[in-house]
Order: structure tokens, then sequence, then C-alpha cells
């Protein structure tokens, strides 16, 4: 969460600008960087990027020295594409030995940044509650097969009658949207004209058997988010009963606490014995809303026991923050000011104890989990491990154990890892994903099912939890319900996750500190 106004950001640009190029002009020995003291705004831009990466990024370690980075170097298009290239290429330095590729590496496209990224504020009126866009999201059910996976209440999509397994026939008069590869001429239309542009009209098939096709024009427009998409309950018999919840988004506290409530409250007074989270197209969001949530999934017993640890680098953890002292923030609370560098960094300052929220009492959630589902979804999931039979259910998650506070640069935002966290096991690390159906994740591994609606009891992911709970296992390819999505795919369950993660680039993953951390 923003904890400063836009017109206090705009006051201290100037100092921000000219402090973090005379505080990191200093010589050390060790690693030189040392910028020139004069440039364009575009250049001092540059400049801060890298050296506040040297400072707050989780992997700064990997990182050259100024001059053999050349931060200026780095031109495009327009500014933000010059930054956008310098912050891919500040991802690539550090080496997972598990894998021996970097941290951020990202498959569909090498040299790009899986987590890092810049922008202009948008993360930010996103997160908060607020979306300016079309309010829908596509999703390649199979190579041929585009379809509509969400779209939000009060949209601009929902207003014009737009459903959930609805089928894509052509985008803006062109029908050439069958998926051709992550970079493929046909899927980066449907990117382009779905995440960046402001109108679009759709062609859409309502369902299979439906044989008039309907045209809708869309404009991009602001509308308020609604995390929780839906939820109801499902009797499973003998005494069971489920609670099912779509959570879509971790927004704020302010916008997605009160809409968790009613869910909630509605599952106690229903008496449900298990629960279903439908994570599957949730790229994350703030700490403090997946905080809330496992406190309200957490059996009370778990009250005031460690929920998670974050990590940061040993730079900030042993007070060696510079520039961080220039990142001002108000407190809502207080109104008074404080800053990124006044904070303590040690695992003991940032431990996070559950607090229990509700009186839910249940031992076992499943997780419906796709390659969109990441960050603080992720988050979610591992810090509730070592206290309930969790169980994920769907396909290997996009991988993100690590996150970031935004460090304001003039009229950037930038994002990059400065911490990783992990559990009251110490369990975290998960950069591959999250893999259902394996030692570490109990679970079935299974095709995302988009020709359904959400909680429709028919649905393949939403099935396979309700046939665990009624017989304690998961049903066999054989005995599953065999919707339009599983039957005759050319598309195997890797090639689907992957589609669906690279639809989905364009769009915010990640976790982001939005709660002030204990001052030193």
């Amino acid at each position: 969460m923003k904890n400063t106004s836009n017109n206090m950001k705009k006051t201290i640009l100037v100092a921000l600008l000219g402090v973090a190029c005379l505080a990191s002009c200093k010589k050390d020995k060790k690693n030189v960087d040392t910028p020139p003291k004069s440039g364009s705004t575009l250049d001092l831009i540059r400049d801060s990027v890298f050296l506040y990466a040297k400072e707050a990024y989780y992997w700064y370690d990997g990182l050259p020295t100024y001059d053999a980075f050349n931060p200026r170097s780095f031109t495009g298009t327009d500014d933000l594409t010059a930054l956008t290239k310098e912050v891919n290429a500040i991802s690539q330095y550090k080496i997972n030995p598990a894998t021996g590729k970097p941290y951020e590496y990202y498959a569909p496209s090498a040299g790009e940044a899986k987590y890092s990224f810049i922008d202009q504020g948008e993360v930010s009126t996103e997160l908060n509650g607020t979306n300016k866009d079309f309010g829908f999201a596509p999703l390649f059910n199979d190579a041929n097969d585009l379809r509509i996976k969400y779209v939000y209440p009060g949209s601009p999509a929902d207003l014009a009658g737009v459903k959930r397994g609805y089928r894509i026939l052509s985008i803006n008069g062109n029908s050439n949207i069958t998926y051709d590869g992550p970079n493929g001429t046909n899927t980066q239309f449907v990117i382009n004209a779905w995440a960046n542009g402001t109108t679009i009209s759709l062609v859409l098939k309502r369902s299979d058997t439906d044989l008039t096709p309907v045209t809708v024009t869309l404009n991009a427009a602001s509308y308020s988010i609604n995390p929780v998409l839906t939820y109801k309950t499902v009797d499973a018999g003998n005494g069971k009963k489920i609670g099912y919840i779509v959570f879509n988004s971790f927004t704020s506290d302010d916008n997605a606490d009160p809409k968790l409530d009613a869910a909630f409250n509605y599952f106690q007074s229903q008496g449900i014995t298990d629960l279903v989270v439908d994570l599957r197209y949730n790229g994350g969001g703030f700490v403090s809303t997946a905080e809330y949530i496992d406190n309200l999934i957490v059996p009370v017993a778990k009250n005031n026991t460690t929920m998670y640890t974050y990590h940061f680098n040993d730079l900030l953890v042993a007070g060696k923050q510079k520039l961080l002292y220039n990142q001002v923030r108000l407190d809502p609370d207080t109104k008074k000011l404080y800053n990124y560098g006044q904070f303590d960094y040690t695992v003991a300052g940032n431990t996070v104890p559950f607090t229990k929220k509700g009186s839910l009492a249940i031992t076992r959630v499943f997780f419906i989990v796709t390659g969109s589902t990441a960050s603080a979804s992720e988050l979610t999931i591992n810090n509730l491990r070592p206290h309930l039979d969790v169980q994920l259910i769907g396909t290997t998650s996009y991988g993100k154990p690590v996150g970031f506070f935004d460090i304001d640069i003039n009229k950037y935002e930038m994002y990059i890892p400065e911490f990783e966290t992990q559990n009251s096991a110490s369990q975290g690390g998960y950069y591959t994903g999250m893999a259902p159906g394996t030692a570490d994740y109990p679970g079935v591994n299974d095709y995302d099912d988009p020709t359904k609606d959400f909680g429709d009891t028919t649905e393949t992911l939403l099935s396979h939890a309700i046939h665990y709970v009624k017989l304690g296992t998961y049903a066999l390819p054989s005995q599953r319900i065999q919707s339009l999505s599983t039957k005759q795919k050319t598309f195997s369950i890797e090639q689907s996750n992957a589609a669906a993660i690279e639809l989905n680039r364009n769009k915010f993953s990640g976790m982001v500190f939005n709660k002030k951390l204990k001052l030193k």
C-alpha cells in the first residue's frame, strides 16, 4: 500500500535523485560505484535504478560495479522502455545454483525479469482496488480454443454480459488467434489487444452448442475490484460440507478484508468441514491481505505462533542502507513521516505471528492453483503448510518466494525483490513453483477448466476436491467427470500452463510489503 500522497512524492523527487547520486558516489574499495555528478533527468533515473539495486536488491551481491554495468547505456523508444531494459539486465546476474540459471530466469523469454519491473504507478492503483481495463482475461483452453477465464463484477466486460467460459472466435476482426507459442505472432496479437488496447471488439460463442455468436465492443474504464469473485457451499454428504471461494487478487485490506469476512462468516454459519480456496488466476498483491486470509483459516490453537519470517540481504540487516533514507512515506495512522532507512531488517524484527480471526475450525484446506498463481498466493499456501493438511489441485504455480516494497524514482515506481519469506518450518525457496501431487505438495495435477463457471461441481479442478472429501482419494481420469476442457486436448498440461503464464505476462504478479516495518 502506498503510504505517501502523490503531492508528497513530487516534493521529494529532486532530493531523491540528487542524494541518490551523492550518497553512492563515496568510494568503497571493494566495490566502486562512482556515477557522473551531472546528466539529464533520464541519466539520473538510470543511475538511481542501478544504485538502489546495489543496496536493496535481494541478490545485490551478484551485480557488477557502476562502470561495468553502465546504466546510461540502456536506451529505448521511450524512457520507460529504456528503464525496463535496465531492470531486466539487473535481474540476470545472480545465478541460482539449483538450476544453473538466474534466479529471475523467465523461460518463455530469456533475458526478461521473472519478478522485477518498473512502472508509473499502475500497480499501486490496481492493488488499492481500482482497475482501468476491460475487466476480463483470456485463457487458451487448447491451442485453438481461446476462452474468457474470468470477469470482474461492474467492469466493462460484465456490463456487456460477458461470462467466464465464453469462447473467443475473433478479436478486433482477426480470427487468427490460435496459440503459436509464447512469442508467436498470434499469441502476441492477443496479448497486445487485451493488455495494451483501450478498445476491443470480441466475437463470442456463449456455449459450444451456441449457433449464434455475439459481438461485443468494450472500452477500457475504471471500476472497483471485488477480489472475491464468488463463494458458496457444497454438501458432500455424510455430514461433510465444503466451503468454496474464488479469491482473485490480494488487494489492500480496506478493499479485500470486508469481502473475505462476508465469505468466511457465511462458511462459519454453514458449519463447513472442508475449505477450497481457488487461487488459480491470483497473481498476488499485498502481504497483509495474505496474512489476513491465513488468520481466517488457521486453527485457533496456532494463535500467537510463528506464521512466517522475512529475510533481507546482509547490507540491510547490517544497517548499511544509505539510499533508503530517501524513500519517505507518510504513516496513515500517525500522520508522521518515516523512511525505509529507519527499518529493522533482521529476522528477529520481521517474524510475523498468527492472529486467529473468526471461529472457523477446519483441519484441511484445498488450494486450486495454476501457473498464474503467484507470490502472495504462494505465501498464503506456504504459511499454512506446517499447520493443516494442505492439498494442491491444478498445475504448477508460478514460483515466487520473494517480494518487494516499491522504490520511488522520479515519476516511476521500481519493484525489485528485496526479501524472501519462509514459513515456521523454514520452508521456502519454491523458485520453480509448487507442483501439485508431489511429496512436498500433496494433491493432484490436472488441467484448468475454463469451460465451466466458478463453483460448478462438474468443473474439473473443483470436482477433484469434492471427490477427495467424499472418498479420501482423488479421482482417476476414468472416474472424473469429463468436461469439454479435458477431452481430446492437443495441449499437454505443461503447454497449457506455459500458455497461461505468457498470456498473464503483462499483468501484475508479486507480493508487496505494505506494512510499516519495525523501526530500529
